[in-house]
């Protein structure tokens, strides 16, 4: 079984989603990437203060890490052994992005009013631009890691039907 997870993939695929029912069924703690590096006013934090915090988690035996982040992905991927990537139409991507507009989400820490032209334009862009680069990131670690790839959120929930239900709930970290 798999201690130090990695769920990554285009924005909207599914992966916050699935980052919580695996750790509901796995009962290991759940660390955002998007908590760690915005402030709830919309800024951010400075690159070492997310470094540091990332570094702890890092270190720590147990973990979900759910976000993309490309700069520091290499780092991620040699500290975990298990990679969960949502690798989704753009539509479906879209339409996720689109359906959280207005609702509270405990891994951002504020509520969108409107999917930004900017990262409407991210995600249309992720299958050509980030795609290629993480597919060869994980292709590097074959046979070290345990690597799971979704095209579909029929097959990430396939997956997690096959595990059984954490003997304890967890809390939020």
């Amino acid at each position: 079984m798999f201690s130090k997870v990695l769920v990554i993939g285009c924005p909207g695929a599914g992966k916050t989603t699935f980052a919580r029912a695996l750790r509901d069924r796995t009962g290991l703690p759940l660390y955002y990437l998007d908590r760690l590096w915005h402030k709830p006013d919309k800024t951010t934090v400075s690159r070492d203060a997310f470094d540091a915090a990332l570094t702890t988690i890092l270190q720590s035996d147990r973990w979900i890490l759910d976000g993309n982040y490309s700069r520091t992905l290499p780092r991620r991927l040699e500290a975990c052994d298990t990679v969960f990537l949502f690798a989704l139409p753009v539509e479906t991507c879209l339409a996720g992005a689109l359906a959280r507009i207005g609702t509270v989400r405990e891994e951002l820490p504020w509520v969108e009013t409107e999917l930004d032209p900017e990262f409407r334009a991210w995600i249309e862009a992720f299958p050509v631009e980030e795609l290629p680069k993480t597919m060869a990131l994980l292709e590097a670690c074959r046979g070290k890691k345990e690597i799971h790839i979704f095209h579909s959120h029929a097959e990430s929930d396939r997956f997690l039907r096959t595990l059984p239900p954490a003997a304890e709930p967890t809390t939020e970290e």
